[in-house]
């Protein structure tokens, strides 16, 4: 069966977003050490965008963590398979996230980073879905709110496939 794809953000209206979250960070950390930690894989576009977007220096770091694997829903077992590299010990970070969904892995994120004692920590994403929230987390910085569906494209997958999409759809199969 092929996948269809449903639009839900044009590449515009995601250019827009991010250049407006650009903004409002540069402002934000005016005068202050800031670190983006990108939660690989899938926030690697939005990151890089964001990077090109800000007008504060900044360093850049990854995490990785996993809790889909190939399938559509959470497993709900966050595992972390990249740690960070930068000594944010005293330091501003900003977690980069390309979609908060049931909020597992941000939140257990969140955890992991504050213990390496920064002086914050907040979260910034692209797309925020409620749908399947299941536990209490709000983005600091969310460039949309989408209320459903399996979203692809833009860095977002399903099973290592679409992240090249230049927008971000609704995969349904």
């Amino acid at each position: 069966m092929k996948p269809e794809f449903i639009p839900v953000l044009k590449k515009e209206e995601i250019e827009t977003a991010v250049t407006e979250i650009g903004k409002k960070i540069s402002e934000d950390y005016k005068g202050r050490e800031l670190v983006l930690i990108g939660v690989l894989k899938g926030a690697f576009v939005f990151l890089a965008d964001l990077a090109r977007n800000l007008t504060i220096p900044v360093k850049i770091d990854f995490v990785r963590a996993a809790s889909y694997g190939a399938g559509t829903s959470s497993c709900g077992k966050i595992r972390i398979l990249k740690e960070i590299e930068e000594d944010i010990t005293g330091k501003d970070v900003l977690i980069v996230e390309d979609i908060l969904d049931t909020g597992l892995t941000l939140s257990r994120l969140v955890d992991h980073i504050k213990s390496f004692g920064p002086k914050s920590v907040k979260i910034c994403t692209l797309i925020d879905k409620r749908e399947r929230r299941k536990v209490e987390i709000e983005a600091d910085y969310a460039g949309h709110v989408v209320e459903e569906g399996f979203l692809v494209g833009y860095g977002l997958d399903y099973a290592e496939n679409y992240r090249e999409l230049p927008e971000i759809c609704h995969l349904k199969f």
